[in-house]
């Protein structure tokens, strides 16, 4: 089992990432949580039966009282009405202080579960099992919690670390092969973003990638967590400016993901689409060569995921985008590549460049 560290003094937290592991989690949890009661084990629904009754079981053994939550799949179901859900549950199950609450399923369950647990009784303890490739690489680790406004994704939320992340990547075993293509949006955007030579690994082996070969995929899993971590490390909270970094490609396609309600695109998939945007934005501003934005174009492709959007005129979109986090003062900030493994803020884009990027992605 490996393990890797998010340094973040007393929030310090491990990522444990293995295969064939998930019969050990309890054991692991009960040395590190000292004290825990009771385990609300939140899961997504289409995994309950089997990996969730797995991770059940592991956690009864324990002889901890445990409670299952279900929570139905889906980017439009990350939304007030399921948290108001989950926060009436958790109190008819009695969960206090010395619940842990285990999340376990993908991006969706994951911030959905953290935010109850960071909301419910002012904080309770909250471990991470992701089962998706993007909830692996991403969404489980840095501790963003939160749910979606119908006109803007993650707009309401808290931070709230979790106290461990536990990966198994036999998971991913059966995983459908969109959602597993999805996740690998968020692998290429650590190579094009911080680590060349990871992106070079990508070019080099994706064809063991796709074919879901556990040691390629342990390999990328633990890049790019060891990647996330050191970012988080830095800049917790983004206040320095480092943590942005990770959001390369979102500005773009969250507001893709918005406009159109959370439904046509997977998360990956919109991401895919908004670095194509950002890095045709940057080639538009001569910040980064063609060959970096073809090579990016083109492993985004070898990985199945889409690179073009016409189905919003580009005002609707430009005008999602307002709502973009990173957006101060009514000026859009975008995170730009500026070579293979670098990017860097830039604001103040005129607008015809960024119609111009769009439009540059609409096959």
């Amino acid at each position: 089992m490996q393990q890797i560290q998010v340094k973040l003094g007393e929030r310090s937290y491990p990522i444990y990432i293995g295969t064939q592991t998930l019969d050990r989690m309890a054991e692991s949890l009960t040395e590190l949580l000292a004290g825990w009661s009771q385990a609300i084990f939140i899961c997504d629904e289409r995994i309950v039966e089997t990996i969730g009754k797995t991770v059940a079981e592991c956690l009864v053994r324990s002889k901890k009282r445990v409670a299952t939550l279900v929570v139905p799949s889906g980017e439009e179901n990350k939304s007030i009405a399921n948290l108001s859900l989950l926060w009436g549950r958790m109190l008819e199950e009695k969960a206090d202080r010395k619940s842990v609450v285990v999340a376990i399923g993908g991006g969706v369950v994951g911030d959905l579960a953290g935010f109850a647990a960071a909301s419910y009784m002012r904080g309770l303890r909250f471990i991470q099992v992701p089962t998706t490739l993007l909830a692996m690489v991403d969404s489980s680790v840095g501790g963003k919690t939160g749910i979606n406004l119908p006109s803007a994704k993650n707009m309401i939320g808290a931070f709230w670390q979790p106290h461990a992340v536990w990966i198994d990547t036999s998971t991913l075993d059966s995983l459908p092969d969109r959602e597993f293509r999805s996740g690998l949006a968020e692998v290429v955007k650590y190579g094009v973003i911080l680590d060349e030579t990871f992106f070079d690994y990508l070019e080099e082996h994706a064809e063991a990638i796709l074919a879901r070969s556990h040691e390629h995929i342990q390999h990328i899993v633990r890049r790019s967590c060891e990647l996330k971590a050191q970012v988080v490390s830095q800049d917790e909270r983004e206040t320095t400016g480092l943590r942005a970094i990770l959001n390369y490609g979102h500005t773009f396609g969250h507001a893709i993901e918005a406009t159109t309600s959370y439904g046509r695109f997977l998360h990956g998939e919109a991401i895919s689409i908004g670095m194509t945007m950002a890095g045709q934005l940057a080639l538009r501003l001569e910040l980064w060569p063609n060959a970096c934005q073809k090579r990016q174009t083109l492993l985004l492709r070898k990985f199945g995921l889409p690179t073009g959007f016409s189905e919003v005129p580009v005002e609707q979109l430009v005008e999602a985008m307002q709502l973009d986090k990173k957006t101060e003062h009514g000026k859009l900030n975008f995170i730009l590549p500026t070579r293979m493994g670098n990017v860097r803020t830039v604001s103040n884009c005129e607008y015809a460049d960024i119609r111009g990027a769009i439009l540059g992605n609409a096959t």
